[in-house]
């Protein structure tokens, strides 16, 4: 994987927060400072949570941001019923987005798992230290003992 984009379920969060974004377009005007506001939020968060855990420097910290997607995924089930209850959304609109974030729920979960059972932190090296490190293999594949760097 290149990036989170990559992934599956970031695709799918995306592509749910963008209907979630048409679909609230169509409610009162009354409710763009509350519920349209709140459940796209919550929509967005899903994938902005994917980002930034993604760019964070551990498999620890990347594994909490899946957990508050996953959260902010059981937000909009809730706001999605509200809508569907209140008559803004239909009943058949409500069952597709709903299926859509039951998978998102299920594809996090396991991202969640996969990260969980990771041996070690993921590392990110620094271009020095990048260099450093090719030129220890490039060292070792041609025999010689690697030097270490003097402070």
């Amino acid at each position: 994987m290149n990036s989170v984009e990559d992934l599956d379920v970031f695709k799918l969060a995306h592509e749910l927060a963008l209907k979630i974004y048409s679909v609230t377009k169509k409610f009162l005007r009354e409710e763009t400072y509350s519920l349209v506001d709140q459940m796209r939020r919550a929509a967005i968060s899903v994938g902005m949570n994917l980002m930034e855990g993604a760019m964070r420097l551990g498999t620890k910290e990347y594994r909490q941001f899946v957990g508050i997607a996953r959260g902010s995924a059981g937000e909009v089930y809730y706001q999605l019923l509200v809508a569907r209850d209140l008559n803004y959304i239909s009943p058949e609109t409500y069952q597709e987005l709903r299926s859509g974030y039951d998978r998102v729920v299920q594809m996090l979960s396991r991202l969640s798992q996969s990260l969980a059972d990771e041996p070690r932190s993921r590392q990110f090296f620094t271009g020095y230290d990048r260099v450093i490190q090719m030129l220890s293999r490039l060292s070792q594949s041609l025999g010689n003992e690697p030097r270490t760097r003097s402070r």
